[in-house]
């Protein structure tokens, strides 16, 4: 399954930016992941951008809306939507200073919080791969993850 992270501006913020090509090599041994970015802007061209890059994928908003699950349970959820079959692609959405419209998060098929605090988009960025991180290593047996 592809997994693309879609988010709003590029990390400027130097430990965003080192943390997440950090994450980016790592989980290139796992498999397919593709960063992008979109230009910022307000929250409607923002969600614009974010649902046309997105489209035919199997969205995933961050939002701090959205549900909270613990490692284990987002590794189970991704696994159920790898063994559904008809999800080749998913895309994880990441909005800019002004968050997700409402358009975008009723376009989406699951909205996901990391954290019930509203976090910079950098930061959102950083934990969510080094999530998806874990979530791989724990699907290939790696030590990584410690329950």
């Amino acid at each position: 399954m592809q997994v693309r992270i879609i988010v709003a501006g590029k990390p400027s913020l130097a430990y965003a930016k080192t943390g997440v090509d950090e994450y980016l090599k790592r989980l290139s041994r796992f498999g397919n992941h593709e960063l992008v970015t979109v230009k910022a802007g307000s929250s409607e061209e923002v969600s614009a951008r974010l649902l046309e890059r997105s489209q035919g994928c199997h969205r995933i908003a961050l939002d701090e809306r959205g549900i909270a699950l613990g490692t284990r349970a987002f590794a189970e959820k991704l696994g159920g939507l790898e063994a559904r079959g008809d999800v080749k692609s998913l895309a994880f959405l990441i909005g800019a200073a002004d968050g997700h419209t409402e358009a975008l998060r009723s376009s989406c098929d699951l909205l996901l919080a990391l954290s019930p605090f509203t976090l910079q988009h950098e930061l959102a960025l950083l934990v969510l791969l080094e999530q998806l991180y874990r979530v791989a290593s724990l699907k290939s047996g790696s030590p990584y993850h410690r329950d």
